[in-house]
């Protein structure tokens, strides 16, 4: 009598688990006012599951192709310029007594782009490369002196320079030395990424736009060494995307994105898989929250804000697809609890109780 009070206490109780069994999860999407929809991931839907819109992020990254410029850097307005103007007249109307030549120091190029040079008044320069300025001064001198002979330096100034602002060994603003200063150049001048950052992000913010790629791509792909330009700001900071694992997954934990994007497959392998005598591979769940302004009435998107996508891991077809369903940041990847494991724990309390009985029937 006491093993079968005993039973009927223990089968009476809820069972400690270590996660949630599928069908507690989704049990109520039937009803009318369920706040989720679940969605299972086959290969007839993946491909228009991707079309869903992005959450957590924009989707993707956004880069620029490579341009390669001019090797000669241009003048723009705020550069330095440096002249020295020769004359070998005796009477020159530049260089002095027992001088032959003049120079011109710290000459700022105007927001309008011109210098001013001793009788020629203004001359542009802004939007030519050094030599072609040098000639251009060269020839307007001769109005004023038989043979010229011009000389000319230019220091970059704001306008063609770079700035690494944070995220490198040696941050700082850096002058364009030609049009072809590519970011991997500046990288390198700056002393490289720092390595407090583990899933460091480039970005380059450009005329009020900012443009990022994943370093680990960057320095992959020959075609993501884009050409700087002069106003240009490079910041590298850590990628803060990141998914959360929960359930009988191999390890509970928040998981930062390692690449530009993860699929579900790839999701379980960073958290070792289902754990071996726990997790259910026909219940893993992958939790999203989309906007009201992302709900679909025709079908083509969600029609709640809250969806549960579904993957098999028994099924082949449920497989290949997963392997083409990307995670999005903030989503919840949810091992659940196998029910077999339930059966076991109750068999095993059973015949503990059993074995209590006959010790207390004994006694």
């Amino acid at each position: 009598m006491a093993s079968l009070f005993i039973l009927a206490t223990v089968t009476a109780c809820a069972l400690p688990r270590g996660a949630a069994i599928e069908g507690e999860v989704i049990r109520s999407q039937n009803n009318e006012d369920a706040a989720f929809s679940v969605v299972p991931i086959t290969r007839d839907n993946v491909a228009q599951l991707a079309t869903w819109p992005a959450t957590g992020w924009e989707g993707h990254y956004h880069w620029f192709t490579r341009n390669p410029g001019p090797k000669s850097n241009v003048i723009r307005p705020g550069d330095s310029i440096d002249l020295v103007i020769w004359d070998n007249q005796e009477n020159s109307l530049l260089t002095g007594v027992q001088q032959q030549n003049v120079v011109l120091d710290g000459i700022v190029v105007s927001p309008s782009g011109s210098i001013f040079v001793p009788y020629i008044d203004e001359v542009r320069v802004s939007g030519a490369t050094p030599d072609a300025a040098r000639r251009s001064i060269e020839e307007q001198l001769r109005a004023v002196i038989p043979d010229p002979q011009v000389q000319l330096a230019v220091t970059s100034g704001p306008d063609n320079s770079v700035d690494a602002v944070g995220g490198f060994n040696a941050p700082g603003t850096y002058p364009l030395p030609n049009r072809n200063f590519s970011i991997l150049s500046l990288i390198s001048n700056a002393g490289g990424i720092s390595s407090s950052l583990q899933n460091p992000l480039v970005r380059v913010i450009r005329s009020g736009e900012s443009y990022g790629i994943r370093a680990g791509d960057l320095f992959k792909r020959p075609s993501a060494n884009v050409i700087l330009r002069g106003g240009d700001q490079i910041i590298v900071e850590e990628d803060e995307r990141y998914f959360v694992a929960l359930g009988a997954t191999g390890t509970e934990t928040i998981v930062p994105f390692t690449q530009e994007r993860i699929n579900a497959v790839e999701a379980l392998a960073l958290v070792n898989g289902l754990n071996d005598t726990r997790g259910n591979p026909k219940g893993v769940l992958i939790l999203r929250d989309y906007t009201r302004q992302d709900l679909r009435a025709d079908g083509s998107g969600p029609v709640k804000t809250q969806v549960v996508f579904a993957i098999d891991l028994t099924s082949a077809d449920s497989l290949f697809a997963a392997r083409k369903f990307n995670i999005n940041p903030g989503d919840l990847v949810l091992a659940t609890e196998s029910p077999i494991n339930s059966v076991r724990t109750i068999f095993g309390l059973i015949g503990s109780v059993v074995g209590v009985g006959n010790s207390l029937d004994g006694s």
